[in-house]
């Protein structure tokens, strides 16, 4: 049985009445099948207590750097957004506009509390930013979790105190985005399927254990910090292709940080919060897998395998598979806008209920169209920042190709399973001619990886998109790469403000 069906079928022989013979006690309703594993958080908590940078393997290392790098670009990108104005005139309002920590981007400063949500919200704005890969057959691959977004920012904001490398940074950010991750990877499917965002839920374990690791907590000190990052655990996929999304993700951000400095100061929390009756596993999931987390974590690294994905485009991560391949069949073809009669993309069912916005009028319900991602790239052969606004959105021409484009369940995809973003093309053309193609993984994806230098590439874009200083642009891409031998993280500082 797959495990997004367990907790189905619980529900279903309840409903029916075979489970309710006699009065269950409340023990039993609440413990009912789910795994009794003890000392899981422990687990966790020593795993980031004992991991030292060295223990780290090379490859994963500079697995990170491109996530980071990426993190750093899409930050000063999503600067520019709405959501960026908008969170700078709050903190603004409550006055809290002479902390230590850059918020990216301007010349303002805050609190690290406040620094560690505006640039968490600031990487998702543009929903451009990496995506965990999912390993079972059972999760939709390429939606667990945006990894770098919770973590980075936190890291970031604790690191402007002065006195941190290079090295204890990508340690911290390391752990954060193994923790969270293999977190997100062992709860109950139903968790994402029934409508939590794992950015939001999951990620604040990400942003705790970096700025636990950061603070250099003791076993202990750890457990509290879980237990507090459980507490604030939020996020709805319903708020998709909204302002509300990239807020979960900050919040997530803000979350951990949160949770570090309260610990910090005698702060306490359950110690079992994973795997408790009444925790986060059951809580939020119903149930979990703990082969996915026990025994797991590091081994091997998330980072590594199945791996994290980079974006080509800014939009939802379920569409680069189709996106990929559509350009690959534009260019081999030759195939102008005008020669389109109609477009076929198959995906499995849980593909087209997430880009759910089928019909976009603004550029955030676009990042979750499928047919506004191929219209686009069928008129100008490019997906940019830029094109996901509602000036573009609402052209005429872009409606017109949107209404070409028919995105359904395919049986095909349907059966290659949820590991895999199986999209299947065909694009019919006026003049009778099918041309077709088929992709379950897009450009950036560790089946088709970007090297650094691509990553920069990418990097360069988002800086240029904010109007970013080339020096400050060539700077931050050097800082990243050497970023194991730089003495003090501080010195980065500078280079995101405006």
């Amino acid at each position: 049985m797959l495990r997004r069906d367990f907790g189905k079928t619980v529900l279903g022989a309840l409903a029916a009445g075979a489970l309710l013979e006699s009065p269950p006690t409340a023990e039993a309703a609440t413990c009912s099948d789910f795994p009794k594993v003890s000392g899981v958080t422990d687990y966790v908590a020593k795993f980031v207590a004992d991991t030292k940078y060295e223990d780290i393997p090379e490859d994963v290392i500079e697995l990170g750097k491109k996530s980071i790098l990426d993190g750093l670009g899409l930050a000063l990108a999503g600067s520019m957004a709405d959501t960026g104005v908008i969170s700078r005139k709050y903190v603004a309002k409550l006055g809290v506009t002479s902390g230590q920590s850059t918020i990216v981007g301007s010349t303002q400063k805050t609190s690290p509390r406040f620094a560690a949500f505006i640039n968490g919200v600031s990487i998702h704005a543009d929903d451009f930013d990496d995506s965990q890969l999912a390993a079972a057959k059972d999760r939709v691959y390429g939606l667990l979790i945006h990894p770098t977004v919770p973590v980075l920012p936190a890291v970031l904001a604790i690191g402007e105190r002065g006195g941190f490398s290079g090295k204890e940074l990508m340690l911290a950010y390391h752990l954060g985005v193994e923790v969270e991750c293999k977190i997100s990877e062992a709860i109950a499917p139903r968790h994402y399927q029934d409508g939590f965002h794992t950015t939001g839920t999951c990620g604040p374990f990400g942003s705790a254990t970096a700025c636990a690791k950061l603070l250099h907590f003791d076993h202990s000190k750890i457990l509290n910090t879980l237990g507090l990052a459980a507490a604030q655990s939020g996020g709805l996929r319903e708020n998709f292709g909204t302002m509300t999304k990239p807020f979960q993700a900050g919040h997530a951000a803000e979350s951990g940080l949160v949770a570090a400095e309260l610990v910090d100061l005698g702060w306490t929390a359950a110690r079992q919060i994973l795997e408790a009756d009444r925790g986060f596993f059951h809580a939020a999931g119903g149930s979990y897998d703990p082969t996915f987390i026990v025994n797991r974590l590091g081994k091997p690294w998330t980072l590594a395998s199945p791996g994290v994905s980079l974006k080509p485009y800014p939009s939802g991560s379920l569409t680069h598979p189709a996106m990929t391949e559509l350009m690959r069949l534009i260019e081999v073809n030759d195939i102008r806008p005008e020669q389109v009669e109609k477009v076929d993309i198959g995906a499995n069912h849980d593909m087209t209920t997430t880009l759910l916005h089928h019909h976009p009028k603004t550029g955030l319900e676009a990042k979750f169209s499928m047919e506004f991602c191929l219209a686009i790239l069928l008129l100008q052969r490019k997906a940019s920042l830029g094109d996901f606004s509602e000036k573009v959105v609402q052209k005429p021409d872009v409606q017109a190709m949107i209404d070409k484009i028919n995105f359904y369940v395919d049986p095909v995809a349907e059966a290659a399973g949820f590991d895999k973003m199986t999209s299947i093309l065909k694009i019919h053309l006026k003049n009778g001619k099918t041309v077709s193609g088929e992709a379950a993984f897009g450009k950036g994806s560790p089946a088709n990886p970007m090297s650094f230098e691509e990553a920069a590439v990418k990097f360069r874009g988002c800086a240029e998109y904010a109007g970013w200083n080339p020096e400050k642009m060539e700077k931050i891409v050097a800082f990243v790469r050497d970023l194991g031998s730089v003495p003090d993280v501080n010195i980065l500082s500078p280079l995101l403000s405006a």
